[in-house]
């Protein structure tokens, strides 16, 4: 697509990467404290964020069938396969090294990557061929889900009765549904992009292209004619194209930013935190496991206390750290008799 480009492609995808930052925020503001723990899984929140993945899904179809319309560009196409692969990879070991319990391991780009491979074949093929297949993965998971899938290394096709805890789960079954209707919609909206190009629904027409050059090449330049490939509007110049262009970079580097942001704030300026929940969890445990309540009691308000005093929590992402933590200050709390 580097030669003629689709601006209004550019300009959907910038405002999909304007709702992932807003969608990570919810998520950030929630994870450290700064909103309820359970927002990010409402059901507002959860539809946003699902509304998101297809939206990325379905123009790396379209992107897909527009840089390949005039013949099958498999060097560039390989180049964007080990791109995207190479940043799934890397989504996977940084999110490992943050939530090594619930890590990323088929996320959006691990499946943008696998359903670029399952599209290819619908390249050369009708858009019903894509659309029917893009419904036979969005419905396929209702009635092929079975607990034979549900083993680690088949989950990612999307078809086991369990979720597996992760932070971003996206397995083809529905999700590569959403790139083969971008497919679909891609072929369709070809001609009339092809309007503009000389490129009919299946490619260039070679008699079109001939008979044009002939007469560009038969005809004197007319000065006052306008230029057949203009320069960007300034709707093409604009900031959402912008993002567009660049969202597999703003993808990786963003959540990192803001990660980074709320581990200082939440430093400087912990968020405030309601133990009373903490306790009566505390309290409960530690009775079923055969102590006083006074002492449970005193035990864990000390652990609360001292935990939130001394900001041991803060930055802390993993469950394990963080219980080993808490652990530390409770085991401190009982020795001095608080």
């Amino acid at each position: 697509m580097s030669q003629a480009r689709w601006w209004a492609l550019d300009a959907a995808r910038g405002i999909a990467v304007l709702a992932m930052v807003v969608f990570h925020v919810i998520w950030d503001l929630a994870h450290f404290g700064y909103a309820p723990a359970n927002l990010p899984w409402s059901t507002p929140v959860r539809l946003f964020g699902h509304s998101i993945a297809f939206a990325f899904l379905f123009i790396a179809g379209v992107a897909l069938v527009l840089a390949n319309r005039e013949h099958m560009r498999w060097p560039a196409f390989w180049r964007r396969f080990a791109l995207i692969a190479a940043a799934a990879a890397l989504v996977t070991a940084g999110t490992y090294a943050l939530f090594p319990t619930s890590y990323v391991f088929f996320g959006i780009l691990h499946c943008i990557a696998a359903a670029s491979l399952i599209a290819v074949p619908f390249l050369f093929a009708p858009w019903p061929a894509a659309f029917a297949c893009g419904a036979f993965f969005l419905l396929g998971g209702e009635f092929f889900a079975s607990a034979a899938f549900n083993a680690d290394w088949l989950q990612w096709i999307g078809l086991s009765t369990s979720e597996p805890m992760t932070q971003d789960w996206r397995p083809l079954f529905p999700w590569a549904g959403a790139l083969l209707l971008g497919v679909a919609g891609g072929k369709l909206a070809l001609p009339l992009y092809g309007e503009r190009l000389g490129v009919s629904g299946e490619g260039i027409s070679r008699e079109r292209m001939t008979q044009k050059n002939s007469r560009d090449f038969a005809t004197p330049p007319n000065p006052q004619a306008p230029h057949p490939n203009p320069l960007p509007t300034s709707g093409e110049r604009g900031p959402l194209p912008f993002l567009g262009r660049h969202s597999l970079l703003i993808y990786l580097a963003h959540q990192p930013a803001l990660f980074a942001l709320f581990m200082g704030l939440a430093y400087l300026i912990p968020p405030a935190v309601d133990a009373t929940e903490f306790v009566a969890s505390c309290e409960a445990r530690c009775m079923n496991e055969g102590g006083e309540g006074k002492i449970c009691h005193d035990a864990c308000a000390c652990t609360a206390r001292e935990a939130i005093s001394s900001k041991a929590l803060a930055g802390v992402t993993d469950e394990v750290e963080r219980g080993r933590r808490l652990n530390e200050i409770a085991q401190r709390c009982v020795a001095n008799g608080r």
